[in-house]
């Protein structure tokens, strides 16, 4: 048995529930769909899948609350995915955006996950857009942050030694089908089919590794 932990923003929560009732605390997200799918192929093994996942969250906002939501639940494998709103609050020139932390604040918190759990299974997701919606009315900004986003991000793979979940060519290629709001119907926030894609992605890489559940 492993206890899986998902941390994130919105995307991440789904809007999960908040109470004990496992219909739906969860959420109706990607962490769902991949729990399902593991929990319904190895029943024996009683993993356990956890989301704490918060809506508008930027990395500086999952440190403040890494005690409580992540350090207090002793995961086995930690899965996180952040970095748009970090991006948001610096395209729309708000004061929480004036000094981009993204890097620094990861930095603290992987710092400190690695160092209370040497032995952790670490899973860095790639952060993604599409050009419709918010996005699109300052699109070449949004890649080049993005880009920078993910740059830093496969680093911090590397550094941690972390499994790194690529997610923005997948997205890129599944919309020149489509159109891109099939996706990511605001050029952030996924879809059904848009969190089935993170889903297969995540499982393609975590079941093709050392960290298999």
């Amino acid at each position: 048995m492993a206890t899986i932990l998902f941390q994130g923003d919105s995307i991440t929560d789904g809007n999960r529930g908040r109470d004990g009732d496992p219909n739906h605390i969860l959420g109706h997200g990607y962490p769902y769909l991949i729990a399902a799918k593991i929990g319904s192929e190895s029943p024996e093994k009683e993993h356990v899948f956890i989301n704490r996942g918060i809506s508008g969250n930027r990395v500086s906002d999952l440190y403040a609350r890494w005690n409580e939501d992540a350090i207090s639940l002793s995961p086995d494998l930690l899965s996180i995915l952040i970095g748009v709103n970090d991006a948001w609050r610096i395209m729309a020139g708000e004061p929480s955006g004036v000094t981009d932390r993204f890097e620094k604040a990861y930095v603290h918190l992987l710092d400190e996950t690695r160092e209370i759990f040497p032995d952790i299974g670490l899973v860095l997701m790639e952060p993604f857009i599409l050009n419709v919606g918010a996005m699109a009315d300052k699109w070449v900004d949004w890649q080049e942050k993005l880009r920078d986003y993910r740059r830093i991000a496969i680093g911090l793979a590397n550094r941690y030694g972390a499994l790194y979940v690529p997610l923005q060519d997948a997205f890129d290629e599944a919309a020149k089908e489509t159109g891109p709001a099939y996706w990511l119907w605001d050029g952030v926030h996924p879809t059904t089919a848009g969190h089935g894609l993170i889903a297969r992605e995540w499982l393609k890489v975590v079941q093709e590794s050392r960290l298999a559940l």
